[in-house]
């Protein structure tokens, strides 16, 4: 089960490899988004689509998943209750031994992106301080824009194991290239797959996991 599959990137690879899925959105419109590219690869009978909020997978009665990827929901929800509600669902749903796979915007590896992209947010000092010290926005901040939540890789095993998960690994998902990913894109054929190698197999390195911008967990239930 994909909870937070948006337009279905992942959950249309894994239907390609074979792979029967629930997909889970709370955007009814980009469900509607999902389907239509599931349609177009002629894959419908391989998922099931399902618009639901993260937090209550009422809509979802079954359980015993394999496995259930949370690749979004947690960075979009910004109070730790509302992560914990989110994690209990999906845990719920997963049979024993099954798998999760969730990830995490990282508070400290996403200033990569904003000195390239944004250098006047330092300006900006109680966004700032309250970034640094509490991984969102101050609550009187004005709203619009992006508005997520940003962890801190020590809280990421603590919030998974308070809910009964077992931890298999916490690792960086841009391990060493936060800030030149695209120079990866690049690359073709055995250059790209021995750096793919490499860069998975330091991935888990304590010393650089916090300087990813996104953060990966993946345990098991027991």
């Amino acid at each position: 089960m994909e909870i937070g599959a948006a337009t279905g990137r992942y959950t249309l690879e894994l239907a390609k490899r074979g792979y029967s899925l629930t997909a889970v959105d709370l955007s009814a419109a980009l469900i509607e988004e999902c389907r239509k590219n599931i349609a177009r690869e002629g894959l419908e009978s391989q998922v099931r689509l399902v618009v639901a909020d993260a937090r209550d997978l009422s809509k979802v009665a079954e359980k015993g998943f394999d496995a259930v990827l949370l690749m979004g929901p947690l960075y979009h929800l910004i109070e730790e209750a509302d992560r914990k509600a989110a994690l209990s669902e999906a845990f719920d749903r997963l049979q024993k031994g099954g798998v999760i796979f969730s990830s995490f915007l990282s508070r400290f590896g996403v200033m990569s992106d904003l000195i390239k992209n944004r250098p006047n947010w330092v300006e900006e000092q109680a966004e700032v301080r309250s970034v640094l010290e509490s991984g969102k926005r101050p609550d009187d901040f004005p709203r619009g824009g992006f508005r997520g939540y940003l962890a801190h890789v020590s809280e990421i095993i603590p919030l998974h194991e308070a809910i009964g998960f077992k931890t298999l690994a916490v690792a960086a998902v841009e391990p060493l290239i936060a800030a030149d990913d695209e120079s990866y894109n690049k690359l073709q054929g055995n250059q790209r797959q021995l750096w793919l190698d490499l860069l998975s197999e330091i991935s888990t390195e304590r010393s650089i996991i916090g300087a990813s911008r996104h953060l990966l967990y993946i345990g098991k239930k027991n």
